[in-house]
């Protein structure tokens, strides 16, 4: 049986805490939304990312999103307490392309993110 539509709305409202987080770059609204066991995995200008939210955190906390920064949420899969969500981010720090993917569980009624995912558009990929 589909989710109501009050539901997707509410996934939709949980990772909009990642989006403004990025967007100011203040980790605190993510902070809000990720479990402290949350994991990242991705690759940064060809650097492999992964293990703890915080690496995501400090990302976000000393590189602005930045003034053409945008971004899209896209609830992919919604079950009982299971969400899967995609964000698309363009400009990040004034130069990145992502793609986001969210992992998202229902705990004691509220949306918590578990596992965040990325992917960075080759052609904003800067080499060392």
């Amino acid at each position: 049986m589909r989710a109501e539509l009050k539901e997707y709305q509410a996934v939709e409202e949980a990772a909009m805490k990642f989006v403004q987080s990025v967007a100011e770059g203040n980790s605190k609204y993510a902070k809000e939304l990720f479990t402290d066991e949350a994991v990242l995995f991705g690759y940064l200008d060809g650097e492999l990312e992964h293990g703890s939210i915080d690496q995501f955190y400090h990302n976000v906390d000393t590189v602005p999103g930045g003034d053409n920064f945008s971004a899209r949420v896209d609830v992919l899969l919604l079950e009982e307490t299971l969400a899967v969500v995609r964000v698309l981010e363009q400009g990040w720090g004034n130069r990145i392309d992502f793609t986001d993917v969210l992992l998202l569980l229902k705990m004691n009624g509220v949306w918590k993110c578990v596992a965040k995912a990325y992917n960075q558009n080759s052609n904003t990929i800067q080499e060392k």
